[in-house]
């Protein structure tokens, strides 16, 4: 069983970075396909940033492009998410999940597992 945890979260100023990591205390889960969400309150979850197990070609959601990254370290049995230019909209709780292998290219929150416990990232102005 994969038991995934973030974390890396806390509170910020606008403008300011931070990295969020996402690992396991079971098994490993470098085949998987790993997912970043967020949900701030009052709104749906949502995908933010999504990585296969190579790491090549990661999907980002609209509004991080160009300002999120992320990437994985198999050795580490890590994925990270590294926020730059954080705003207030950046406010949500953040988890990371595995995506079910039969849900090809899905960015569905309902198509992935395992999901963490979430670690809050609070930006301020």
């Amino acid at each position: 069983q994969v038991q995934l945890i973030e974390s890396g979260g806390g509170s910020v100023r606008v403008g300011d970075s931070l990295t969020l990591s996402c690992s396991s205390t079971g098994r490993p889960f470098t085949s998987y396909t790993v997912g970043w969400f967020r949900q701030a309150p009052g709104k749906e979850r949502e995908a933010v940033a999504v990585v296969s197990w190579s790491g090549i070609d990661p999907y980002y959601g609209d509004s991080v492009k160009g300002r999120f990254t992320v990437a994985r370290d198999h050795s580490k049995n890590t994925v990270y998410l590294r926020m730059n230019n954080l705003t207030l909209e950046d406010t949500a709780v953040y988890y990371c999940a595995l995506r079910n292998p039969n849900k090809f290219r899905s960015r569905a929150p309902e198509d992935f597992q395992n999901w963490g416990q979430g670690t809050q990232v609070t930006v301020s102005s």
